[in-house]
C-alpha cells in the first residue's frame, strides 16, 4: 500500500483471461471495543482498491447510521458502499437489517457494467435479519451472476438458508449461466460446502488452507467464493498487521479462468 508500512504486497493485475473476485466482511467500518473503538472505513477504502478485484463482495456494510457522525470525526457523508468503490467501479447495496440507529447489509462493487440487481430476505428467525444480494454483470458480453450472502449464526439456520439460496438460484439464474456465490458463511465445518457442491457450486481446493477468521489469529475459513461455470485457479488472503486491524475478518481473493 503506497505510503503505508506493513501492507502486504499483492499479486499484480491478473491477465484478462482471469476473473478476480474478493469477499470481505468489513464489520461496518468500525473496529475495536469500548473506548478503543476506531473508525477504519478510510483504511478500508485503500484496502479495497489494493485488492484489485474485478468484483468485490462486501458484508456488514452501513448505508446510514445516525450516531456514527457524532461518535467518529471523519465519518463519510456517502453510504459506505459508494465510499469504498474504487474509481470506475459501480456500487450496489441492499439492506439486510434495520436497527435502532441505522441499517446495514450486503454490497457488491464491480469493475464491469451492472445489468441488474435484486435482494431476497433469507432471515430464518426474528433475532437475525439476513438477506442475499443478486447482481448480474456484463463481462465483455458474458453475463455473470453474482450472489453475496451473509448467513446466520445458528447451524440449523445456515442449512435452511442454503436451501433458500438453492431455490433462489433455480428460480432466478439461468441453468447455463456462470454463477458466483460469495460471502460470510459463518460455517466452521464442511456441511455447507458439501451442500453447495451438490448444487454444482465449488471452490478452489488446490492450495494451502486459507483461514479468514478471526483476523488477528485466523483459525477458520468462514468466508468463501463458490462458482459454477467457471474454472477455479487460485484462492488466497492478504497478510500483515494492517489487514487484521481493519476488521474481524480477513478478505478472501479467488481467481477463476474465464
Amino acid at each position: 500500500m503506497p505510503g503505508r508500512g506493513g501492507w502486504a504486497t499483492m499479486p499484480a493485475m491478473p491477465p484478462s483471461s482471469l476473473l478476480r473476485i474478493a469477499t470481505y466482511n468489513i464489520h461496518k467500518g468500525v473496529q475495536g471495543v469500548g473506548p478503543a473503538r476506531r473508525l477504519e472505513i478510510h483504511n478500508l477504502g485503500l484496502a479495497v482498491e489494493q485488492l484489485d478485484a474485478d468484483i468485490v463482495c462486501l458484508q456488514e456494510v452501513r448505508k446510514l447510521h445516525h450516531r456514527g457522525p457524532h461518535q467518529f470525526p471523519g465519518w463519510p457523508e456517502q453510504p459506505q458502499a459508494d465510499y469504498l468503490a474504487p474509481e470506475g467501479y459501480e456500487a450496489v447495496y441492499r439492506t439486510n437489517a434495520v436497527t435502532r440507529h441505522g441499517e446495514h447489509g450486503n454490497a457488491l462493487l464491480s469493475r464491469w457494467p451492472v445489468i441488474g440487481h435484486q435482494h431476497e430476505d433469507i432471515s430464518d428467525h426474528r433475532f437475525e435479519q439476513r438477506g442475499l444480494l443478486h447482481v448480474e454483470v456484463d463481462i465483455d458480453g458474458l453475463r455473470l451472476h453474482a450472489i453475496v450472502v451473509h448467513l446466520g449464526l445458528v447451524p440449523g439456520s445456515r442449512v435452511r438458508q442454503v436451501l433458500q439460496l438453492h431455490k433462489f438460484i433455480e428460480r432466478e439464474v439461468p441453468a447455463g449461466a456462470p454463477l458466483v456465490v460469495a460471502g460470510d458463511f459463518n460455517d466452521w465445518g464442511l456441511q455447507l460446502k458439501r451442500m453447495l457442491a451438490g448444487f454444482g457450486l465449488r471452490e478452489y481446493e488446490g492450495g494451502e488452507a486459507v483461514p479468514t477468521y478471526p483476523a488477528r489469529l485466523p483459525l477458520a475459513q468462514l468466508d468463501h467464493v463458490y462458482a459454477r461455470g467457471l474454472t477455479p485457479v487460485g484462492l488466497h488472503v492478504p497478510r500483515g498487521r494492517a489487514w487484521w486491524r481493519m476488521s474481524d475478518h480477513l478478505p478472501l481473493i479467488a481467481e477463476f479462468r474465464l
